[in-house]
């Protein structure tokens, strides 16, 4: 296990909206390199880039054309080794995302498999014999090739899959084993690039859809073994390269795939869906929202076996939000928002703080689907670092800026925010700062529950000499601090509390860490 994720403060980074070093209207990796100061003064000492690679941008990114090669739009692979020299000279840490389970349509590699004579790539995808077979449970694109045959795609039809194997055959004449020499060398094609970036400078991936690999491998037993085989290798070769896993099931992406941490995502009726997500006839029902009815063991229920269950081996990663999930704005206030951040920056685990999400950018409704990211899209508008034209993040004319910037009245900027000890700016600063400032507060600091249940809005929990309390209810909640011998020093808080005959009460919407 890396020493590094201990403390680490992960900050999400969607390139092309980040910040325009060049005026051209997209977000640049010189731009990231630029504002590392900013992003550490924030406290978070490791970024994760969504994907920066050469890619023809139906979805973003996440179809990639070429893993080894730098978007020209991005920048140059010596401007991205540059940041990573940079980043490391800051301390700071970098992953990069990467996409095992699918490439773009004009990757070279699917150009060859597509091809009506067989090669050497002809195995590397999953086609079908004949454009008349048409399985059912599966997406496929058909009469696009040369080959004679359908192919099958992970996703959006730009996105054809690579052949990891069949853990259940149901069709011997086209679905192979994993160990098939086929699916053997996609293996190794993948190693090869991870090698690559890791060789140059980078700290490890992200990984896009962990779980997608071997095909009709229900109980992800086979894709769990490649994974496996991988940490294996970068135990031995990278022992200091972090792999987060897109899979939000900790127990088998950490203790089965071997991964080293893995997202908590908004699936609903999830236990983060339920802490700031969880919606009802268009009422807000998170536990962090003001007027819901405040029951945490919606979050605690599911999170805390997980957590038990998988501490030994990994951690669970809590987002502020990211690219694929609406900004928190859309449901909550900025009130709301700062206890979830509490929430999030002392629990254990390693957590991440999506761009924009340190001021409080909104979710920006209606806009058109861009590059594939249809009702994302909103959650993917520029970084807003100024006032005045495009907020500052590019010089370019606002009509050439890859997404619109938020326009309305008030629309939240870093500069506004600097100066306002009360800002959630400011606030996220202070959070991660406890965090640094407290080993217990670190990935894998002790936890344990001391109060959670239905019905009560309050929420205590213990991080090893610390107490931290939470009331996001209307009304004020208390509890009586005798029976767990609770410290009566108050070192960060949000709203305000108070103590009469031992027992703690809390404000409205307030947060309290005790030592």
């Amino acid at each position: 296990m890396p020493v590094w994720l201990k403390d680490a403060v992960f900050y999400e980074i969607y390139p092309q909206s980040f910040y325009d070093s060049n005026g051209d209207g997209i977000g640049d990796i010189p731009g990231i390199t630029q504002k590392l100061d900013y992003i550490q003064s924030l406290g978070c000492n490791a970024l994760w880039l969504n994907p920066v690679y050469d890619s023809p941008f139906w979805d973003a990114g996440y179809d990639v054309r070429n893993y080894k090669l730098v978007a020209p739009r991005y920048g140059t692979n010596d401007d991205l080794f540059t940041l990573f020299e940079k980043a490391h000279g800051r301390g700071m840490r970098v992953l990069l995302d990467l996409v095992p389970g699918h490439t773009a349509f004009d990757h070279p590699w699917f150009m060859e498999a597509a091809k009506d004579e067989k090669n050497m790539y002809s195995g590397r995808y999953i086609f079908t014999p004949s454009v008349w077979d048409i399985p059912g449970g599966y997406r496929w694109v058909s009469g696009m090739t040369e080959r004679d045959g359908n192919f099958m795609v992970n996703f959006f039809s730009s996105q054809p899959a690579l052949n990891y194997g069949f853990y259940d055959i149901n069709y011997p004449q086209w679905q192979c084993p994993p160990g098939h020499p086929d699916c053997a060398a996609t293996i190794e094609a993948l190693i090869d690039v991870m090698r690559f970036w890791l060789d140059n400078g980078a700290d490890g991936f992200r990984v896009d859809m962990a779980d997608s690999l071997v095909k009709n491998d229900d109980g992800k037993e086979a894709t769990s073994a490649i994974w496996r085989s991988i940490r294996e290798m970068m135990d031995r070769d990278y022992p200091d390269a972090a792999m987060v896993s897109e899979w939000s099931n900790p127990e088998r992406a950490i203790n089965a795939a071997g991964f080293h941490m893995d997202f908590y995502l908004d699936h609903l009726h999830d236990g983060y869906h339920n802490l700031v997500r969880k919606r009802g006839n268009g009422v807000n029902l998170s536990y962090v929202a003001k007027g819901a009815p405040g029951d945490i063991t919606g979050f605690t229920g599911e999170y805390v076996p997980r957590y038990e269950r998988t501490k030994e081996n990994g951690y669970i990663s809590l987002i502020t939000c990211n690219h694929d999930t609406s900004r928190l704005t859309r449901y909550l206030d900025l009130s709301e928002i700062k206890l979830a951040y509490a929430m999030i920056f002392t629990l254990p685990g390693v957590p991440f703080l999506y761009y924009g999400d340190e001021i409080g950018m909104k979710f920006i409704e209606g806009l058109p689907s861009k590059e594939g990211g249809y009702n994302r899209t909103g959650t993917r508008t520029p970084m807003q670092w100024r006032p005045g034209e495009n907020l500052g993040f590019s010089e370019a004319d606002p009509s050439a800026v890859y997404l619109p910037v938020d326009c309305s009245d008030g629309a939240p900027t870093v500069e506004a925010q600097e100066s306002d000890p009360d800002s959630i700016l400011n606030t996220v600063r202070m959070l991660i700062s406890l965090r640094r400032r407290y080993d217990d507060l670190n990935a894998d600091g002790d936890f344990e529950v001391i109060h959670a249940k239905a019905g009560d809005p309050l929420f205590v929990y213990r991080r090893g000499a610390l107490f931290l309390l939470i009331n996001p209810g209307a009304t004020e909640a208390g509890i009586d601090r005798r029976g767990w011998q609770a410290p009566a020093d108050v070192i960060f808080q949000i709203g305000g509390l108070y103590e009469s005959d031992g027992r703690i009460t809390l404000s409205p919407q307030s947060f309290a860490n005790l030592k």
